[in-house]
């Protein structure tokens, strides 16, 4: 799944959680005790099963990964990428766990690329009658691995509340690193902000989500109504840490891949069960 500047990014989201509850120890008491439910948990919006998995047919992930995290409690999030298969993919396999829109927390969450506004009206088309929520990856324009295979935009304010008017699920922006970031939700207001590097993988500053999410949390909280977070998130302690810092949810995907492709649903279920019990 690679990373940029020689990994940089993704060694700093893994290790920036212990770091942070190291650095404040008169807040480790309040820190562990921070109650986590399933509630708290969502799976990440994966595509590439092929390239960066190692699956031999890029559709045989989609149904097991999104399943198994239903099955074990937890919410789900779902992606696109090129081909656009990848999205249906996902879809079909949304579908087939009975997911639709209108489902709150429990329902699937929809992020798409920020491709031109025609390509986008289809998207969403497509995927309204399944996701409780939609969001965009605003600065996945730089993820290497799409880089000039598609084409997708830096997004405006103006371009954001245009992809908005598109449906009625709550919006959830995702990709949110910078404080340009930090701006840009400051004037769009979504209902959701979604802290996110990409595990690493986009091409902005150095740094970590961990580190983000305690500088801009508290601001982020004021201009929306929940606070997401993915980045090297492997600990229920880690998981505390972002709660107690301001996040509602924690988005977890390579914990998840790794134990469904070593022991299938039941080590997916096991994995949630030692992440979510409560103190």
């Amino acid at each position: 799944m690679g990373g940029v500047y020689e990994n940089k990014n993704f060694q700093l989201n893994c290790s920036a959680w212990k770091q942070i509850r190291d650095n404040n120890p008169e807040l480790l008491d309040s820190i562990l005790s921070v109650p986590v439910s399933k509630e708290n948990l969502r799976c990440g919006p994966v595509t590439g099963a092929e390239q960066n998995i190692g699956y031999a047919n890029e559709e045989d992930f989609y149904y097991p990964y999104l399943s198994a995290s239903k099955e074990a409690g937890i919410g789900v999030c779902v992606g696109d990428g090129c081909p656009d298969e990848k999205l249906e993919y996902g879809l079909t396999a949304a579908k087939k766990c009975g997911f639709v829109a209108g489902q709150g927390a429990s329902g699937a969450a929809f992020f798409l690329k920020p491709y031109p506004l025609e390509v986008l009206k289809k998207r969403v088309e497509l995927i309204k009658d399944t996701a409780s929520f939609i969001g965009m990856d605003i600065d996945s324009y730089n993820i290497l691995t799409m880089r000039k295979l598609v084409n997708l935009e830096k997004k405006t304010a103006e371009d954001l509340n245009a992809f908005r008017s598109l449906f009625d699920q709550p919006f959830v922006i995702k990709g949110v690193f910078t404080t340009e970031d930090v701006q840009l939700v400051k004037q769009i207001k979504p209902d959701v902000v979604f802290i996110s590097n990409h595990g690493g993988r986009i091409e902005t500053r150095v740094g970590s989500s961990a580190e983000f999410l305690v500088t801009y949390g508290a601001e982020l909280k004021s201009c929306c109504k929940e606070l997401w977070i993915d980045g090297g998130i492997r600990t229920k302690e880690d998981i505390q840490t972002a709660l107690y810092f301001g996040a509602d949810r924690v988005i977890l995907a390579r914990p998840i891949i790794s134990a469904l492709t070593k022991g299938g649903k039941a080590a997916v279920e096991e994995l949630v069960e030692n992440l979510a019990v409560l103190p």
